[in-house]
């Protein structure tokens, strides 16, 4: 989750710099300013934490939650009134 400075042209840059630098590292847009990605373990967990922490841009904000399987299951979603069913990324991704 992250809280990034857009009040000047050269802010908004910054900001969507960063959007696009997690797209690059495998995160999808969860919601406006929340973005997730699905790691195997807490060492990549380390290494993209690293890696966030080199491209966050002067002022921004930068929260990093990491849950479980079971708890990204348990989280319950709707979508226009419709309860959504989550289910576990897959582990192994070919690019």
């Amino acid at each position: 989750m992250f809280d990034l400075p857009v009040v000047t042209k050269a802010e908004r840059k910054a900001a969507q710099k960063f959007r696009l630098f997690l797209l690059d590292q495998g995160f999808e847009m969860a919601q406006l300013s929340v973005y997730m990605r699905f790691c195997t373990g807490k060492e990549q967990v380390n290494t993209i934490c690293q890696r966030i922490k080199n491209e966050i841009p002067d002022g921004g904000k930068i929260d990093i939650i990491t849950i479980t399987d079971k708890q990204y299951e348990n989280i319950i979603s709707f979508t226009s009134k419709v309860r959504q069913k989550r289910k576990n990324p897959d582990q192994f991704s070919i690019f």
